[in-house]
């Protein structure tokens, strides 16, 4: 009988903590004293990462004819920044206290102290705001200044010395590649309208304030898809993308419930945007965007044309002319994606924690637990099965000696089979395979394990 579940993850601070004693997630430079927005994948955390982006990459690439991928450098030409937008516009608003020198983001202070969002309001707006309700610094009590622009790009130089003639950006999104390979990839590999690019790389943006642990840092890493579409057929593909995504995360074990989409204001839309839907994942704190799904129009493939130069047209075989593709963007976060399958998948019963994670994003797969470390034909035939498993599938082998102590930590991990070689086992050729979800256990013959557990781990 499956234990009842009496409790799942309440808070950032309990996610965190799980995250760091199950070997998930850890704090960057914690010997040195920790640094802000930085976080380091352990061992566990790094195979459900892999496997994450693994999933993404076949739904969107292995599985479609219309997509293929590139994986694009991080340190970029700063030209390609100001045809984006990004060197005047990528900016969050800042204000600081005038006694501590405390720095704030001005948006998400006025949602915490009033509850109010004031998404794309006017700085002089927000400023009248804070003083009009006296929002007072949250360490000191002191008085705000005024709001202000700050860029959220980080900034370096390319060569031996740092002037303005070398300064270059660590990319704080990874489309902007995609739009100057646009033609290079539309050529090489032969593609026609529609069609779309992916990648998945790393990003850095310079946080204000980096908050609730994976879901707001200053490194990360984006799973992005560009879809090159002809000029009015933008609402047709916006909407099957709207549902191709969704239907992803419900796919991998994400419950309905804790998902929603939330179509932008107009005030709050990018510059580029003619339209922006976020999908949401209802996090212990709240609400928050996992990916976002934008019309971008023929934005950037113009300014980038125009800032460049180079001609980034398409020429179409059914009209016989050229146009500049319009753009549908699916853009979602590895690391917030991250955060939402692992609380989606926890849970504290009363004997256990377990983490019923989707079998094909699961750390490991399958472990193998000797029932006796004293006794050799147990150890003998369990490294074998150990050996040959490992060939199909990411496998853990232990000799614990506490087999119930065992099943708990790989419950914990989300392995969703454990097989044990017990005292009967070297004679009768088969062993014990429990279930993670159910903790049912059924004997199957050593030949029959592996096809056993393929077709349960399909």
């Amino acid at each position: 009988m499956v234990p009842q579940i009496v409790q799942s993850i309440k808070s950032i601070d309990e996610l965190a903590s799980f995250c760091k004693r199950a070997g998930f997630v850890f704090p960057s430079f914690e010997i040195y004293g920790g640094l802000s927005g930085f976080f380091d994948y352990g061992p566990r955390g790094v195979e459900l990462k892999n496997n994450i982006k693994a999933a993404w990459w076949k739904a969107m690439v292995h599985d479609r004819e219309d997509v293929v991928g590139i994986d694009a450098v991080t340190v970029n030409h700063p030209k390609m920044w100001e045809a984006s937008g990004h060197v005047s516009s990528f900016t969050d608003p800042l204000v600081d206290c005038k006694n501590c020198k405390a720095r704030f983001r001005a948006d998400q202070l006025v949602k915490d102290v009033l509850d109010s969002d004031v998404s794309g309001m006017p700085l002089d707006e927000i400023t009248a705001l804070l003083k009009a309700k006296n929002v007072r610094c949250q360490k000191c009590k002191g008085e705000f200044t005024d709001a202000r622009k700050y860029n959220l790009m980080f900034k370096t130089h390319v060569g031996p010395i740092e002037s303005d003639e070398n300064v270059a950006y660590l990319r704080p999104e990874t489309a902007q590649l995609i739009y100057l390979n646009f033609k290079l990839v539309q050529d090489s590999a032969r593609l026609k309208l529609p069609f779309g690019i992916a990648q998945i790389g790393r990003a850095y943006r310079n946080e204000i304030a980096p908050r609730d642990f994976l879901f707001r840092v200053r490194e990360f890493e984006q799973m992005e898809m560009q879809y090159f579409i002809r000029p009015g057929d933008n609402k047709k593909f916006f909407e099957q993308w709207k549902k191709e995504r969704l239907k992803w995360y419900l796919s991998l074990g994400i419950k309905k419930q804790n998902l929603r989409f939330r179509p932008h204001k107009k005030e709050e839309l990018a510059h580029y945007a003619k339209q922006a839907i976020d999908i949401e994942y209802k996090f212990p704190w709240g609400w928050g965007e996992i990916e976002g799904i934008h019309d971008r129009g023929n934005w950037d493939l113009t300014q980038h044309s125009k800032f460049s130069g180079k001609d980034l047209s398409y020429f179409d075989e059914e009209t016989k002319s050229r146009v500049i593709p319009n753009v549908i963007e699916v853009s979602a976060g590895v690391d917030r994606t991250f955060l939402a399958f692992v609380i989606d998948a926890y849970a504290t019963e009363k004997e256990r924690i377990v983490l019923r994670l989707h079998q094909k994003l699961a750390p490991v797969k399958v472990a193998v637990f000797p029932l006796s470390k004293k006794e050799k034909k147990i150890t003998k035939l369990a490294r074998e099965i150990f050996k040959t498993l490992k060939e199909k599938f990411v496998c853990y082998y232990e000799e614990s000696g506490n087999i119930g102590k065992s099943y708990r930590r790989m419950d914990e991990i989300g392995t969703p089979f454990c097989i044990t070689v017990d005292f009967d086992s070297p004679k009768k050729k088969d062993v014990t395979v429990r279930d993670r979800n159910t903790m049912k256990q059924k004997r199957v013959k050593v030949t029959e394990l592996t096809k056993y557990l393929e077709k349960l781990l399909q």
